[in-house]
């Protein structure tokens, strides 16, 4: 236990202790406000379905869009040392092109269920692309470049489904919102699921996390090895298109429509606080998918807590700001270092006891 103490802050905080201590935070407080906060019921959805609910099932599942584009904004912060603030207006931009090809036809089948995604994979890896064309090959700030969509991207949403806001009605797409039939776990969290194990396959198989880290470390240095810098920045904010797309076909399945306007409206500035709380360098370097996971629960916890003790919708905001300008500051890197320091001395303290008492 010791060992393992000293291992996680031999060189200052560890970069997942931020996340992990808000969790149990979050969770401690809860337990003691009301201990069945965290219970688990087994209900039956509008199917006739027998499925899990309870606070914790809506904290995992509405969480997941945001732990999904939280994934793909880590790469990108971590090779282009900046943010992407377009993501919720590209999710609405691939929600659009996904139901427009579930429109195209009579029937919604799984072809065409699958044949939708991929098109809204495309036409996200498309954006992604320009806005990573912007950034490494043009050196346009991150967030100066994504702004163009962010202003944007929800007008050319409204304009792929000619302006209006379809509804569709179909089990399986229903099933991707909610829940498949004789699985109580909702879809989204299973999605969430693939898409973590995915990335793990990608770093374990590819150099892409060493890549990517050197890139955003020292770019130049990275350049002198060989490393094709331009092409991992690049490479960042497509795989985060797909992220994005994949975002958006969950949020338009869980509503069964499009509407350009709330479709995870608002949700850029929690993705990059996820990635903050995960512990990850907001300038670039190393990084910790892990972390920015834990960050997009940790919100989601503390939206559902303040939820549950009855807070309005409109000050929800700035408890929540509250709180993560807390945790941002626990988490930062003078804060690190000064307890790292702090940690060392206590140790050299306790050598020095212990010789003098051996003495």
């Amino acid at each position: 236990m010791k060992k393992s103490f000293k291992n996680i802050f031999s060189n200052g905080l560890g970069q997942l202790t931020i996340p992990i201590i808000a969790i149990i935070i979050l969770v401690v407080f809860n337990l003691f406000r009301d201990p069945s906060f965290f219970s688990i019921e087994i209900t039956q959805n509008n199917e006739g379905n027998n499925v899990f609910s309870g606070n914790l099932i809506s904290i995992i599942n509405g969480a997941s869009e945001l732990a999904i584009l939280a994934m793909g904004m880590t790469l990108v912060t971590a090779a282009c040392g900046g943010q992407d603030i377009s993501v919720g207006a590209a999710a609405a931009i691939a929600g659009s092109a996904f139901v427009k090809v579930l429109k195209a036809g009579e029937t919604i089948s799984g072809g065409r269920v699958i044949l939708a995604f991929l098109f809204a994979c495309i036409v996200a890896m498309c954006f992604g692309a320009f806005n990573g064309t912007l950034v490494a090959v043009f050196k346009i700030q991150p967030m100066i470049a994504t702004l163009i969509l962010y202003t944007c991207g929800r007008s050319i949403a409204y304009w792929i489904n000619g302006g209006a806001t379809p509804t569709f009605s179909s089990s399986i797409v229903t099933a991707i919102g909610g829940f498949i039939p004789g699985v109580p776990i909702p879809t989204p969290v299973l999605i969430v699921l693939a898409v973590a194990v995915i990335f793990k396959l990608v770093f374990h198989f590819t150099s892409l996390e060493l890549l990517t880290q050197s890139v955003g470390i020292n770019g130049s240095a990275a350049r002198l090895n060989g490393i094709n810098s331009t092409l991992i920045k690049l490479l960042s904010f497509i795989i985060l298109g797909l992220c994005v797309a994949t975002a958006g076909c969950i949020g338009v399945s869980r509503l069964g429509l499009i509407n350009h306007e709330t479709l995870l409206v608002d949700i850029e500035m929690d993705t990059i606080l996820a990635v903050a709380i995960g512990g990850n360098n907001l300038g670039g370097g190393k990084f910790k998918v892990g972390g920015s996971i834990i960050g997009a629960y940790v919100i989601q916890t503390l939206t559902i807590t303040l939820y549950a003790m009855k807070v309005s919708s409109t000050d929800v905001k700035a408890y929540k700001a509250i709180v993560i300008i807390l945790l941002v500051v626990i988490g930062s890197p003078v804060v690190k270092a000064r307890f790292g320091k702090f940690m060392t001395k206590l140790r050299a303290k306790k050598t020095n006891a212990c010789v003098k008492g051996a003495e």
